[in-house]
């Protein structure tokens, strides 16, 4: 009998039905993984350059730099670029950047953030990663650094592998490695069902075990990030919304009052704290020199 753990086929099947079926609960939920970032561009701005932001961003960077990688001079290719939380330092490390965002809000204040490149302008794409035909815009292993940071267009092993394709050295891939954890949504959740809230498969594991099966050379690195942010109530009314749909549940008035009278008790101040974050994995996948990296 074939051991199904060491089977490439088996696996990207898996990881396809799983993500077939993602994809499918959010076009019900009327998510689009294109602009599901629209409603809260201002808010991701604001929380990737304040000072806490850019610290996470400057220890994602150093641990890429940790395994070798140099971006000053390097083409990097930053796919789900945002509003420039990376593109902005890389390209202040004096690497070329190529930005893709779909959502136009992101698209607009990513074009307001990288202004100040002037002598070597970030190039924005502003489209989406799974329409653009890799070999038709000349991409094909075009760029040193391909940087995919907790980005939707990875649901499936090949998604992957057209994000692999366009890179020439390395390929840095992040994605959750577990459950979202947010304190509100604690909160809330024994108010609108009386069933436990079920942890999601983390789709990182197919990834991990994919590249390990097909014989790529990576490291990889998986901690547990929080942060805390406070916001209003009608944001935080907005952001229980998003998370409603991304649990495939309906909207429905029920659930809307049972929230906005929580917050109007709860956080009478109008004021919302709300802790959120989980356990993220990152993943460098060397494609020219596979050997371990030595300072020495």
């Amino acid at each position: 009998m074939k051991n199904e753990f060491f089977s490439q086929e088996v696996w990207e099947q898996a990881w396809k039905e799983r993500g077939d079926a993602v994809l499918s609960k959010m076009k019900q939920a009327g998510i689009s993984p294109a602009n599901a970032f629209d409603h809260k561009a201002e808010t991701f701005n604001e929380q990737s350059f304040n000072e806490e932001g850019r610290k996470r961003s400057r220890r994602i960077l150093n641990w890429i730099e940790d395994q070798g990688v140099r971006f000053h001079q390097a083409s990097v290719l930053d796919i789900g670029a945002a509003s420039g939380v990376f593109s902005v330092p890389f390209a202040e490390q004096g690497a070329h950047v190529t930005a893709v965002e779909s959502s136009l809000p992101l698209v607009k204040l990513l074009e307001e953030n990288t202004k100040p490149f002037t002598d070597n302008p970030v190039k924005i794409v502003p489209e989406p990663f799974e329409n653009i035909d890799v070999h038709a815009r000349g991409w094909n292993q075009a760029f040193d650094l391909v940087f995919a940071s907790m980005c939707p267009v990875i649901y499936n092993w090949e998604s992957v592998e057209k994000i692999i394709q366009c890179a020439k050295q390395y390929c840095y891939i992040s994605m959750p490695a577990g459950a979202a954890e947010n304190s509100l949504a604690n909160e809330i959740w024994p108010l609108i069902s009386d069933k436990p809230h079920a942890s999601k498969p983390a789709e990182v594991a197919y990834l991990m075990h994919l590249l390990f099966l097909k014989g790529y050379s990576y490291e990889s690195l998986v901690t547990r990030e929080l942060k805390t942010t406070e916001v209003s109530a009608e944001v935080a009314m907005q952001e229980m919304i998003s998370w409603f749909r991304g649990q495939g549940l309906a909207e429905d008035t029920r659930k809307m009052k049972v929230v906005a009278d929580y917050l109007e008790q709860a956080y009478p101040a109008g004021k919302v704290v709300i802790h959120q974050g989980g356990r993220f994995a990152k993943v460098l996948i060397r494609l020219q020199d596979e050997k371990m990296y030595s300072r020495n």
